[in-house]
């Protein structure tokens, strides 16, 4: 399955920005804080770990057209 274009700009915010990607994608939970402390440690976990929770979570549906 491939990945909508939330996903990939979420992707993308998550290399530079990791603790916003996962807030856009779960909001404040357990793994905001997660993230925001993965960061604080370093960039490098902060970014896989927003990087598997935007793969983790990823929007089916978008791809996806109606029948006529």
């Amino acid at each position: 399955m491939g990945y909508s274009i939330n996903d990939v700009l979420l992707l993308v915010i998550g290399f530079f920005i990791p603790p916003l990607s996962v807030f856009v994608k779960r909001g404040l939970h357990a793994d905001f804080w997660i993230n925001v402390g993965l960061t604080l440690l370093g960039a490098v976990p902060g970014i896989l770990h927003a990087w598997y929770i935007v793969h983790k979570y990823r929007d089916f549906g978008s791809d996806y057209e109606a029948l006529p």
